[in-house]
């Protein structure tokens, strides 16, 4: 088979693509290596990557790569994202591929073709196989590779290059005699097999973990003894990583994730010191004595999924137990708040702080809180977040403190991912002694309101990185709901999410609940080809809700919003979103659907009240929409100028909501703004070709006409529709 061209083949940062060996990239030893991606989105990167720096709209790309075929927009937005998930990773400077809002998508990296003028041809393809010229596929389903699972070993010297430049020859004659002496028969010693070397760099392959960690302590030791004899400036200290995992055997050559993982290892060690990843805890446990420490989940370039890492450290304390398992949902320990204040009185205000604190998180029914006997063994001890993390097998730790001054009590807090130690979220409050156990209710309500919305957060940026293969039903519903707070425009994205997780669970609450809230938006907002269908869907979806939902405050809202929001019994509605506030009254969600309701009741006052006690309890969550009920209050209490800017806030969060340009229209209609209002008409009818909405949910018939007549007013009597 003749060779491919170099116009043939795309080069772009690490990645290589071709038409026949599909799309690889480059490892640390500089060899490309097959990457797993579907072959609709090897089609995808194709187009986008011969056409390089111009925007390619969804309709060019849906005709090249699905020819005669009728397929929806979302095929190719979830073809995008896996893109996007394999050639962002580790990229620090945005996309790829770069969406062109209301045009197509754009190539942003720069493409280069090999310099040489003929490349080895890829293999041959199976003639009987579903190849469809000019498309791509894998080149995994192309060639059959070799595989092992081993222990891998990989070693360099820290500051290498320093040593290079101050003495070369030395430097290269001192590693030559080190190797000789001392690597190489500890390599043989522990029978593993020395792959290659790269420069200071070395690359072993063990077919025991147990043998590659007795090697590199071994030879660490060894260097230990060595450097003690040399001058600080000129010692070599070596830097270790260890993993077992699948490689791909190329002949006396190893590839692959597993070899990745090893080397990305070596360079996160400290010199002198031997990081592992956890398979290799698990593998030697029970065999080997080691001393370790956990350094929880560590990102490492270009490896698609956070990886467990332990340090092999030097004191000699028993080896750690694996971290208690964690459980099937969001967990949290909160901790003993320091008394700050020095005054042992104190103590009892702190300890019932705490206690406030767990008892009004525990209401939040998809979070599992550690209990107060378990947080209160660690009292009066000098605390480490990973250590409690692993003991109490939890995932995020809540410490604070408490400090007197005269009357007034400060209240500090701070949310810490448990393995690596960040922070999520910090805040402070303030109050009076003079009724204290108010005080540690209204601190609790809020810790818990801000919390809930924080976690979800970070639940979500976790799960980013995790292959769509590994979703459970609890994963695919933080996604679609991700994309369901991102803009309106995404819930056909969040739908079809929904649908995967609800397949999976069919009797799981959020997920239900949420495709309910969807459809109903696709119902109302004028975007859907069948708003019936949506409707009946939002409909049937909330009632399945409403059936598991027990007392879980989220489900309960969630259903409710959807039925008010097509038109159900508003009433109904309104008496269960006081259950749901009843049952967790920190709940920021549910005083945010409660101002909604109050609207449609004709309660404006009430309204703002709990919308504005919404932003209290979640003041660092998406803020718009919750500003647009404030807003849509004010405009039927005929208050326009304190409407106006809460409008603008919220078409400047998210411009794709059609109600807030109805709203703002009808504002500047009633405030003489005629020329304003036509404006933002014009701008609506570019979202969807409906001024007038469905105002059927507004019980009060004053409100109806106010909102009605300003819009006929902003848009003129003839083009209404």
């Amino acid at each position: 088979m003749p060779g491919l061209a170099p116009s043939e083949i795309f080069l772009f940062e690490d990645f290589r693509l071709d038409r026949r060996g599909g799309l690889s990239r480059r490892d640390d030893i500089g060899a490309f290596v097959p990457v797993a991606i579907g072959s609709r989105g090897l089609d995808i990167l194709g187009v986008l990557v011969e056409r390089a720096g111009e925007v390619v709209s969804k309709d060019e790309i849906i005709s090249a790569v699905w020819p005669e075929t009728v397929v929806e927009d979302s095929n190719l937005t979830v073809q995008i994202s896996a893109l996007r998930r394999v050639l962002d990773h580790g990229r620090s400077n945005g996309s790829c591929i770069q969406t062109v809002s209301r045009r197509g998508y754009r190539f942003a990296a720069a493409v280069t073709h090999p310099s040489v003028e003929a490349l080895p041809a890829s293999p041959e393809l199976d003639p009987g196989s579903e190849e469809r010229g000019p498309g791509l596929r894998s080149a995994l389903s192309v060639a059959a590779l070799t595989r092992r699972l081993a222990a891998i070993l990989a070693a360099d010297i820290a500051g290498y290059s320093r040593l290079m430049g101050a003495d070369e020859e030395g430097t290269l004659a001192r590693l030559k005699a080190l190797r000789a002496e001392l690597i190489y028969p500890a390599i043989a010693k522990h029978r593993g097999r020395l792959v290659k070397t790269i420069g200071d760099g070395l690359l072993v392959e063990f077919q025991s973990a147990v043998d590659a960690v007795r090697c590199a302590i071994a030879w660490q030791d060894a260097m230990g003894e060595r450097n003690a004899l040399e001058p600080s400036e000129g010692r070599f200290e070596f830097r270790i990583g260890i993993n077992v995992g699948d490689v791909i055997i190329d002949g006396d050559d190893i590839y692959g994730d597993g070899v990745n993982i090893a080397v990305r290892l070596g360079r996160i060690a400290e010199p002198g010191s031997i990081c592992v990843a956890r398979t290799v805890i698990t593998q030697t446990s029970g065999k080997l004595d080691f001393p370790v420490e956990d350094l929880g989940e560590q990102a490492l370039r270009n490896i698609a999924q956070p990886i467990h890492v332990f340090r092999v450290v030097a004191d000699k304390k028993p080896m750690l137990e694996p971290p208690l398992a964690l459980p099937d949902k969001p967990s949290i320990a909160v901790l003993p708040f320091a008394n700050m204040s020095g005054d042992p009185e104190q103590e009892y205000f702190a300890d019932g702080m705490v206690e406030e604190i767990i008892t009004a998180l525990s209401r939040i029914r998809w979070l599992f809180v550690i209990a107060r006997n378990s947080s209160f063994t660690y009292k009066g001890q000098a605390i480490d977040v990973k250590q409690v993390g692993r003991e109490l097998g939890v995932r995020y730790v809540l410490e604070g403190s408490v400090r007197k001054a005269g009357s007034r009590m400060r209240i500090a807090a701070q949310l810490i991912e448990a393995h690596s130690g960040r922070h999520i979220w910090a805040d402070r409050f303030d109050g009076s002694l003079e009724d204290v156990f108010d005080l540690q209710d209204k601190v609790a309500s809020s810790v818990a309101g801000v919390i809930e919305p924080a976690l979800q957060s970070a639940e979500t940026a976790r799960l980013v990185a995790r292959p769509t293969s590994d979703l459970t039903a609890y994963d695919l519903y933080l996604r679609a709901h991700a994309k369901h707070l991102s803009a309106g425009t995404q819930s056909g994205e969040a739908l079809h999410l929904l649908e995967q997780a609800i397949r999976r669970d069919p009797q799981y609450g959020p997920a239900l609940a949420l495709a309910a809230v969807c459809h109903s938006a696709l119902y109302m907002g004028g975007r859907s080809e069948d708003p019936e269908a949506n409707k009946r869907k939002a409909a049937a979806f909330a009632r399945r809700a409403l059936v598991v939902a027990g007392e879980d405050p989220a489900i309960l809202a969630n259903a409710a919003y959807a039925l008010a929001y097509i038109g159900e019994d508003l009433g109904g509605m309104v008496a269960l979103i006081d259950r749901v506030l009843a049952l967790n009254p920190s709940f920021a969600r549910g005083w945010y659907i409660s101002g909604w309701f109050r609207l449609w009741a004709g309660q404006p006052d009430i309204a703002i009240e709990h919308a504005e006690k919404s932003l209290r309890l979640s003041p660092r969550e998406r803020v718009g929409l919750t500003q647009f009920v404030i807003g849509a209050a004010h405009f039927y209490r005929r208050c326009f100028e304190e409407a106006v800017p809460k409008f603008l806030l919220t078409m400047q969060e998210d411009p794709s909501t059609p109600d807030v340009y109805r709203a703002l229209a009808a504002c500047y209609a009633h405030m003489g703004r005629i020329d304003e209002a036509r404006e933002v008409i014009a701008r609506l009818r570019t979202i969807t070709p409906r001024v007038i909405p469905k105002l059927s949910r507004l019980s009060n018939p004053e409100h109806r006409e106010l909102y009605q007549s300003g819009l006929r007013l902003a848009a003129g009597e003839e083009t209404v529709t």
